[in-house]
């Protein structure tokens, strides 16, 4: 039997031990994308397996999983999600938009633009993720918790306000940071690391000098109406929001080096400047050296240097408060591993908890950093906020 001393020890570690507070919902995994050739929902007729839609369920099941049985699991509190109400919807998006949604889905479904499948029990997974994400920033607001995840699908960053787009029909983090502000939060940071341009984020607050949008991605462009955003340099926000909206196109195949060379150069120093009060990291694990939707080569250990980044900078300028929300990640196995390393870096952990089954990713990063210090140059000729004084 273990001694009042030992025991009063054991409960002041435990108690000083930092703990990621997830926020999930089972609710989530009604979403069903179908199959058919990659994220097409089309069977061509001659192929005799088909793809799972790359937005399937057994993704999200892996990411609870290995939160759940892993070596992280003593530093998860577990929290249940909930349906997001329609006024809070519109704290985003357009009442217009939400009655288009609603009406897909009274009409059994529907596919809103190439690849997004609104599906019967889609509707209903996707007023889940919201309201997830909604009871994990309020976790924070309410001083309950510094560090929350909400481990969500459908994903949302590249839903506008008026248009869904690349499998998101509601913008989690963007109705989280609304309900953010109308709480008092004067200036929120939003750091995304999915492979892909977080246009809808960032098309919400292009207007906003109070949300600082900072999407880290692949170098690939518009790829349609749905997406009309390019992600490059030059789309920096407009009227009060100018220089507010900060792109980072990186190289395909940037990696680990490139990624912690961009966060040194740029993210960090623009966090610098803009001091916020709350970082809300926008998680996609499509950066991953084996993504089907990505072509860049990020490890584990890039993951878990970004996760250490982001807590560094929270605790200096945020209180320690970081609202993390899930976004893309399609390779049913790795981005489980690669969500371990991210959060084993938010906490702070000074030894990795998981060995990475993959170890090592050739990589060649002197041609990104080259486009990261042309980056740097671009801002701070061009950003207001960044200009040296």
């Amino acid at each position: 039997m273990a001694s009042k001393a030992e025991s009063s020890s054991t409960s002041s570690s435990s108690q000083r031990r930092d703990m990621i507070h997830v926020f999930w919902h089972e609710g989530m995994l009604a979403h069903n994308t179908g199959t058919g050739v990659f994220d097409s929902g089309i069977d061509p007729g001659f192929l005799d397996v088909l793809d799972k839609h790359p937005e399937n369920a057994d993704r999200v099941r892996n990411l609870v999983s290995i939160l759940r049985k892993g070596p992280i699991s003593p530093f998860i509190s577990w929290h249940s999600g909930r349906s997001a109400t329609l006024s809070e919807l519109q704290l985003f998006h357009t009442a217009e938009y939400i009655e288009e949604l609603e009406k897909a889905n009274e009409a059994g479904g529907k596919e809103l633009c190439a690849g997004t499948f609104l599906n019967p029990g889609s509707w209903d997974a996707a007023l889940i993720a919201a309201g997830t994400t909604i009871s994990a920033i309020k976790q924070i607001l309410d001083g309950h918790a510094k560090l929350a995840y909400a481990l969500v699908r459908p994903p949302g960053h590249h839903a506008q306000p008026s248009q869904a787009d690349g499998y998101c029909f509601l913008n989690n983090a963007g109705v989280a940071i609304q309900v953010a502000r109308n709480s008092g939060c004067q200036k929120v940071a939003v750091i995304d690391i999915d492979v892909h341009y977080g246009n809808g984020t960032a098309q919400g607050f292009y207007s906003c000098s109070e949300v600082l949008t900072i999407s880290v991605h692949m170098n690939h462009g518009s790829w349609g109406k749905s997406h009309p955003q390019s992600g490059t340099v030059d789309e920096l926000g407009e009227g009060d929001g100018f220089g507010y909206n900060l792109n980072v196109p990186l190289p395909n195949g940037t990696g680990d080096e490139g990624y912690a060379y961009a966060m040194d150069q740029l993210v960090v120093p623009a966090l610098h400047k803009f001091n916020p009060s709350l970082i809300v990291l926008v998680l996609g694990q499509d950066s991953s050296a084996f993504d089907p939707n990505g072509r860049q080569c990020l490890t584990m250990e890039g993951y878990r240097s970004i996760g250490r980044n982001i807590r560094r900078l929270a605790n200096k300028f945020a209180d320690g408060k970081v609202l993390i929300v899930q976004e893309g990640g399609y390779h049913v196995t790795y981005s489980a591993y690669c969500l371990h390393a991210t959060l084993e870096g938010v906490l702070d952990l000074e030894d990795a908890l998981l060995d990475d089954p993959v170890a090592y990713y050739p990589e060649d990063s002197a041609y990104s950093m080259k486009v990261v210090d042309a980056i740097q140059r671009y801002w701070k000729d061009n950003v207001p906020f960044m200009k040296e004084s």
